[in-house]
């Protein structure tokens, strides 16, 4: 077996068992690879999944917004993102709602664009921890805020 034979098949490895959801969409936004992470994050199985259009896990108030992205994306090959990760939600199976933390690569054959790789983590936990969080801060600081001087009645 070759270094590369075994670097292929050590990569598809780690992206069939990754806890993590990876995903693949070509140009056209269809889903190509639906990694075991995505099937448990999103609640749809590979078999369902692959072949549907991302707008499988895109809240539908936000599509408009994801598919200007995707287009600008596909047309200039730069994202404004860089190496940051996004923060949006998403929708399982179930209609529930998700909040994922997710990196993307573009993935290019000879320089052109073929689609995007995606790695996204479930973060609703924390998420809501920190909105909690949040809420009682605010709590805290009109609690701690002085009382607006009353009128004085003659």
């Amino acid at each position: 077996m070759t270094d590369r034979h075994l670097d292929h098949g050590l990569a598809e490895r780690i992206v069939a068992e990754s806890q993590d959801a990876i995903i693949f969409a070509g140009r056209d936004g269809v889903i190509r690879l639906w990694n075991a992470g995505a099937e448990r994050l999103f609640g749809h199985a590979a078999s369902s999944a692959i072949g549907q259009s991302l707008e499988l896990i895109i809240p539908e108030r936000l599509r408009q917004r994801h598919w200007d992205g995707w287009d600008r994306v596909m047309a200039t090959g730069e994202t404004k993102y860089g190496t940051e990760p996004l923060a949006v939600p998403g929708v399982r199976a179930d209609g529930s709602r998700v909040s994922l933390e997710f990196s993307i690569t573009i993935l290019r054959d000879g320089g052109e664009i073929v689609g995007i790789a995606a790695i996204l983590r479930d973060v609703t936990q924390r998420w809501e921890q920190d909105r909690a969080l949040r809420n009682r801060v605010t709590e805290l600081e009109e609690a701690a805020r002085p009382e607006a001087p009353s009128e004085i009645t003659a």
